[in-house]
């Protein structure tokens, strides 16, 4: 297991670390700019049959106590393999490109029975308006299927497989989501993951052994 003074020991390592927590700053910042253009863009409402099926329920609570309990369990886990949380920090990074990419490329209109979802991140790092397009595909959902990828430990695993489930499901009872936002999530977190597992094993982002 490589620790933070051998990690930090190797020169390349050391700048591509830096360069990753750079990187991903600035991609948050342009980040939720870009989440005030989509909220201003007028989109497209989507039929969906499941969501019709029930009424909305608000689970606010459930949900963001599954989400920060997992990453906070997740740093907890990595915080002396800095080699898994640099590989995170990318993954995660790649996984909100390809999320710009998606929100502009399917401009919607959230449920109209939603219930609003107040993402107590989003309102540090936004204007604190509360945000209902960033739709295609849920951030929230993906972002524990990735834990879930990411992590080594057995017990971890089941537990960020079942906050993946719940929050899904959360989220759509509270018709937050269209469906195919939550179903769609966990493939663009995979592809996110394995890429820069790939990138890592090609030697393209070499880490010192």
């Amino acid at each position: 297991m490589m620790n933070w003074q051998s990690f930090f020991g190797d020169k390349r390592t050391r700048n591509q670390f830096i360069l990753t927590v750079v990187l991903l700053a600035i991609l948050m910042l342009s980040f939720s700019q870009f989440l005030q253009f989509i909220e201003n863009r007028k989109g497209v409402s989507l039929p969906d049959p499941l969501l019709n099926t029930f009424g909305p329920i608000n689970l606010t609570w459930l949900t963001f106590s599954l989400i920060y309990l997992s990453l906070i369990l997740f740093v907890l886990s990595v915080w002396k393999e800095p080699k898994k949380l640099m590989s995170a920090l990318q993954a995660y990074g790649l996984m909100v490109i390809f999320r710009t990419i998606a929100m502009y490329l399917v401009p919607l209109e959230p449920p109209e029975t939603l219930i609003f979802l107040n993402d107590p991140f989003v309102q540090l790092f936004g204007s604190g308006e509360i945000l209902t397009k960033d739709l295609f595909f849920s951030g929230h959902t993906a972002t524990l299927f990735l834990l879930f990828l990411l992590t080594e430990n057995k017990k971890l695993k089941i537990v960020f497989l079942l906050s993946t489930t719940i929050v899904g499901i959360a989220i759509l009872l509270q018709h937050v989501h269209y469906s195919v936002d939550v179903f769609i999530a966990p493939f663009v977190a995979y592809t996110a993951f394995r890429i820069i597992k790939v990138l890592h094993e090609r030697k393209v982002l070499k880490i010192q052994q």
